[in-house]
């Protein structure tokens, strides 16, 4: 495809400079009827000339090898542009996988931002759903059940996937641990006066579940989505709940603080031996798409030796209004 692209470059350069000397010998009969163009508006007409058309030759009152030569100047073909900047990837959700373009961790002009990336085996993505309260039209504020149909490994992500279904529609999402194939999972958005004593794999408000749950696929804020908590084998508590917002702890042992509107699922994220995985070689590494480092040695800095921090303070992204008092 190269190759002809370049080729069709090059035929209509050439015929382009010699429009004059064409227009005067060649008889406008020695033309197909879809080739026929005039000479003020060649320039226009010359792109639109259909793939491989030949001139017929016995027609043509040029003979001889210069003949051959003036009519190998009208064999083109028009090929299209694959890499145009406007369009635009669908955006509208699919269970499909969908096809996905090695970087190597260059940007658009070629240069590389991120060092360790190249190669590997081929991979698709599968769109996930991370608004687990996603209403279908006309069932708003009702809860509602889906069932799971598949629990897969997904290679874009540490965690297993499930794909469920519930109503008209299917939908990929974060697998738990124990999820299997057949279960029926719940999800809520309302907040009771009583804690819900929900089971693996459901999803309610923070403001619904019992002190002490493991949760995971929090969301910082409501309606914007799972965002922490998704890697294999996670889970965060939800410690305590303060006047509208909850306290959950993550696996990193900091603390969060989020109002109880958010969305959480209960229990772990599947696949929890993913950090027992044994690479074994060099060359498993270069299947996951990862490059080796450079050989050139490197002094070890202030990051190597086992370092005593104290926990980091409570992170809050409740935006409570401020209460200014007057003397």
């Amino acid at each position: 495809m190269m190759a002809l692209a370049a080729l069709t470059q090059a035929f209509r350069s050439l015929a382009l400079a010699s429009t004059p000397l064409l227009t005067q010998h060649v008889h406008p009969v020695s033309l197909l009827s879809s080739q026929v163009v005039k000479q003020t508006s060649w320039r226009s007409q010359f792109s639109m000339v259909s793939c491989c058309q030949l001139l017929v030759s016995h027609q043509s009152p040029l003979s001889g090898t210069c003949a051959s030569q003036k009519c190998r100047l009208f064999q083109t073909c028009v090929v299209s542009c694959t890499n145009n900047p406007l369009w635009k990837p669908p955006t509208k959700y699919t269970i499909r996988p969908i096809g996905m373009k090695k970087t190597g961790g260059r940007d658009h002009t070629g240069k590389i931002r991120v060092h360790g990336i190249g190669g590997g085996h081929k991979r698709r993505y599968r769109m996930i759903d991370f608004h687990r309260l996603r209403y279908e039209p006309g069932k708003e504020t009702q809860a509602f059940e889906e069932k799971v149909i598949e629990v897969r490994y997904d290679p874009c992500r540490s965690a297993d996937i499930a794909l469920v279904a519930g109503g008209n529609r299917k939908r990929w999402i974060i697998a738990t641990e124990n999820m299997q194939i057949g279960d029926i999972i719940k999800t809520s958005g309302h907040i009771g006066r009583m804690a819900v004593s929900a089971k693996e794999g459901d999803s309610y408000p923070l403001g619904a579940l019992p002190v002490g749950t493991l949760i995971n696929s929090l969301e910082i804020g409501p309606g914007k989505g799972a965002q922490c908590i998704r890697a294999a084998g996670t889970c965060g508590v939800l410690l305590r709940k303060v006047n509208g917002t909850a306290i959950v702890q993550l696996p990193s042992k900091r603390q969060v603080q989020v109002l109880e509107t958010c969305m959480a699922t209960v229990g772990r994220v599947s696949n929890i031996d993913h950090n027992k995985r044994i690479i074994g070689k060099a060359g498993r590494n270069r299947w996951f798409g990862i490059r080796p480092r450079s050989g050139l040695w490197q002094r070890k800095g202030g990051w190597a030796g086992r370092k005593i921090k104290p926990l980091p303070p409570m992170k809050s992204y409740v935006n409570l209004p401020n209460v200014i008092t007057s003397n």
